[in-house]
């Protein structure tokens, strides 16, 4: 009986693993859930240097006495959108190094470790979700 029951559970299993929900991966400004935890998460984690409105630190495209530049806007008028969603989510969660190089001076701190893959989707989601029409359909065509 034990023997006979063992396949009914390995099946049982793979169905529940695949019927399970999974964890997000990708960000869709049109999820309300993922918007509304990427919206907490941002404030929590990024408006102190982003902005609370998305609009990065003064003078973000000029060079600090450090070096280093200012954070970015995350609305419409940075470059965020410039960027495909694959890449916004690796330079989240492991920083700007393989993009900018090892050398490059930056104040972004690399989230993994810190935000689940999951908040960090939802933070971009937010993020898209606060564009306008054109900068939203450019960006989308990035990511296909």
């Amino acid at each position: 009986m034990i023997s006979r029951s063992i396949p009914a559970m390995l099946w049982m299993a793979i169905w529940l693993t695949a019927c399970a929900p999974s964890a997000p991966t990708g960000a869709d400004a049109n999820d309300k859930a993922q918007v509304l935890l990427g919206k907490t998460v941002y404030a929590q984690r990024c408006a102190s240097c982003h902005g609370a409105s998305l609009e990065g630190q003064p003078e973000w495209q000029s060079r600090k006495a450090d070096g280093k530049l200012p954070a970015p806007p995350h609305n419409g008028s940075g470059h965020t959108w410039h960027h495909d969603d694959k890449t916004l989510f690796e330079i989240t969660q492991n920083g700007l190094e393989k993009y900018a190089g090892p050398n490059y001076a930056t104040d972004m701190p690399r989230f993994a470790g810190v935000l689940s893959p999951a908040e960090t989707w939802a933070v971009l989601a937010y993020i898209k979700s606060t564009w306008p029409t054109d900068v939203a359909q450019h960006q989308r065509s990035l990511n296909r």
